[in-house]
């Protein structure tokens, strides 16, 4: 008896160690995302690889030789997006384009999926400005959902789009009334 109650306590030791790894985890921040910023920040060069990370109310972009902040309460649209890019480039895609019988085109086709993350922000003068971001799959959507939680805006709301899309526009509802 008392080594099947052993193996129960242990048992439940491990169910509830579990449980509070979990719910651990699911209350951190976002960890920081290698980025690649393609346009739109003041000091910081147009293509420019770095690390993205949102915390403190801003959402903070750290470069080799610059970096930058932008506060998640002047944000006033975000938007997040799915894209692809070659995955075969620079010098290499470019040599391949002169190999016989269009066999270097055949390298365009191998593509990466990434995400983009869009902002379009107020400055401190009052300006409205833009940036968009490339990062790997599934990183937008956790930026986005941790700048909205901090005070940033968005004209699309992943769940809302979800959940009302198919309910409220339903033609059959427009012909009854």
């Amino acid at each position: 008896m008392t080594r099947r109650g052993t193996k129960i306590l242990s048992a439940v030791a491990v169910a509830f160690t579990g449980f509070v790894v979990s719910s651990a985890n699911a209350q951190q921040s976002p960890q920081p995302v290698k980025a690649v910023q393609i346009i739109g920040l003041a000091s910081v060069k147009d293509n420019a690889k770095g690390v993205l990370s949102v915390g403190n109310g801003q959402l903070h972009f750290v470069h080799s030789k610059s970096n930058s902040d932008v506060s998640a309460l002047s944000i006033q649209d975000v938007v997040t997006g799915a894209d692809s890019q070659r995955a075969v480039g620079k010098t290499i895609g470019m040599l391949s384009m002169a190999a016989p019988y269009g066999g270097g085109r055949f390298l365009s086709l191998f593509r990466t999926k990434i995400d983009t993350l869009t902002i379009q922000y107020r400055d401190a003068d009052g300006g409205l400005r833009g940036a968009i971001f490339s990062m790997p799959v599934g990183a937008a959507e956790v930026i986005k959902k941790e700048l909205v939680a901090q005070g940033a805006h968005t004209s699309a709301p992943a769940e809302q789009n979800a959940v009302s899309s198919p309910s409220t526009n339903s033609p059959d509802k427009r012909e009854k009334q």
